[in-house]
């Protein structure tokens, strides 16, 4: 399992302290790390294929305040992709509206043959980047039948269906934004938790901090706006259970496809 953490604030928030703590965990997590921070329409995005608690560049992004009112960071445990820059999470994509998409998982695509067609256009061999790929492929699927920006609403609908489709079977704990909106979904029972704070919501794997964090709502997409809970998704009920067969499957050897 990888490891999340999530903002979607109205004001700016400082969460070094909970930075700090979080990427602490890349003991149990050494694959790489990743933090996205959003500007307008744009994604800074900065990672590496290296243990975070191991980076220099981290350390010393992290002795300095961050504050943001919106991000995503990821902390890596590979089960599809080799340790490679291409393989770290979050992942970033723009649509024909010219939106920024970012994408951070924390699970695994077991059976999913709507993700198959992307393997040989992503950048990198992850499960996860080929859902950020089925995403974004539908909604412009959707702008081209449109003939124009599809509306928050739609986007909403559209992912909120996807999800539905995409679950049965497989693990699909994510934080997914537009810099504007935060969708957040978890099927993998106790594996994702929210915070309301003073200007914001914060999530994360492993509540983080001495501070009261809730469970996020169960097999349910939730989206937030500017901390605030704006679209609450269908209850598909399709939680993932741990079992013997997938834990096989994690160990292929994917460095060869």
């Amino acid at each position: 399992m990888c490891e999340l953490f999530g903002v979607s604030a109205a004001t700016h928030i400082d969460v070094t302290d909970l930075l700090r703590e979080f990427f602490s965990h890349s003991v149990r997590h050494p694959n790489g790390w990743g933090l996205a921070t959003f500007y307008g329409n744009s994604t800074s995005l900065e990672k590496e294929p290296v243990t975070a608690a191991d980076s220099e560049y981290l350390r010393h992004r992290l002795s300095h305040k961050v504050e943001t009112c919106a991000m995503i960071a990821h902390i890596r445990k590979a089960t599809v992709g080799t340790m490679d820059y291409e393989n770290c999470h979050p992942f970033v994509l723009r649509d024909l509206s010219h939106r920024c998409w970012t994408f951070a998982h924390n699970g695994t695509m077991f059976d999913c043959p709507m993700l198959d067609g992307y393997y040989h256009v992503q950048e990198g061999r992850t499960d996860s980047e080929r859902v950020l790929y089925c995403f974004v492929d539908n909604i412009n699927k959707a702008i081209t039948a449109a003939g124009r920006e599809l509306t928050d609403a739609e986007r909403f609908s559209l992912i909120d269906k996807l999800v539905c489709r995409m679950t049965p079977g497989n693990k699909m704990n994510f934080l997914f934004s537009d810099s504007e909106y935060m969708y957040v979904h978890t099927n993998y029972a106790n594996s994702l938790y929210y915070l309301n704070t003073q200007g914001g919501t914060l999530f994360a794997t492993v509540p983080l901090g001495h501070h009261s964090w809730e469970p996020m709502p169960f097999t349910t997409l939730c989206v937030y706006r500017n901390g605030d809970l704006v679209y609450t998704g269908t209850r598909h009920g399709n939680e993932y259970i741990d079992n013997i067969q997938d834990t096989r499957y994690l160990f292929l050897d994917y460095s060869a496809l």
